[in-house]
């Protein structure tokens, strides 16, 4: 039996990284995936193509989760096309790093939008549908800069601390329609984006960590799976840490 067999996931920005690892592996569980994507339409149609041959349906949608009409379109379409709307990760998301003394305000706002307005946008959204269900698991991506802090991302911890704030929220308001809402925080995922790092970096921050190496995005995306599933049927509220150790 295959944890997530029946159900249906929206899963935002899902055709690199730590999204598309959460795609393959939700598929790979059964379930059925909706992903949206910005502006690679060759990428979401190869998603497309290789979750649909694992027997699911799958379909990408060029959708802006930061815009909140979009949003709502998103949510009513994937309805439309799939019936239901059991899982929602918010994964979404973007860095523009800098020092608070040279950030600029356009770079704050904008990664306060697509990292932390997108999960307001999404989980308003499918709410409706979900309550009529009663049932729903939504994930939202933080991480551990979220818990602890970096110099340089003022802008990005902010957004990452808010999506638990708000996640804990959502799980106190909804908990009584079997609504989950729950945080994963990733520590230092090695992804298309980290393979372009000086390698002696990379080097120095797996041997930092406990575990000694970088996650996967498999790593990821089987923790979502738990979160997603019924096997944490008795959580919400929760933030789980995913950073081999890197907090503890």
């Amino acid at each position: 039996m295959k944890l997530l067999e029946g159900k249906t996931a929206i899963i935002t920005g899902a055709t690199r990284g730590i999204g598309k690892g959460i795609a393959q592996v939700f598929a790979a569980q059964g379930a059925n995936v909706a992903f949206t994507y910005s502006s690679s339409v060759e990428a979401a149609q190869e998603l497309e193509k290789e979750l649909n041959a694992l027997g699911v349906k799958a379909k990408g949608y060029q959708s802006n989760a930061a815009d909140f009409n979009q949003a709502q379109e998103l949510a009513v379409e994937v309805l439309k096309e799939f019936g239901s709307i059991d899982i929602l990760v918010n994964n979404a998301g973007i860095t523009k790093d800098n020092l608070l003394m040279r950030i600029s305000e356009e770079d704050f706002d904008k990664v306060i939008e697509v990292n932390l307005k997108s999960v307001f946008n999404l989980t308003k959204a499918v709410i409706r549908p979900m309550m009529k269900q009663r049932k729903g698991s939504i994930i939202n991506m933080s991480s551990v800069v979220g818990l602890k802090g970096n110099a340089g991302q003022t802008n990005y911890a902010a957004s990452k601390a808010g999506i638990i704030g708000f996640s804990k929220s959502v799980a106190l308001e909804l908990g009584s329609r079997n609504i989950r809402s729950n945080v994963i925080a990733p520590g230092f995922i090695e992804t298309e984006m980290t393979a372009k790092l000086d390698e002696a970096t990379v080097d120095a921050w797996r041997k930092a960590i406990p575990l000694r190496r970088g996650g996967t995005p498999e790593d990821i995306a089987n923790a979502c799976v738990f979160l997603a599933s019924d096997m944490s049927a008795y959580i919400t509220g929760q933030t789980l840490n995913v950073d081999g150790g890197m907090l503890t």
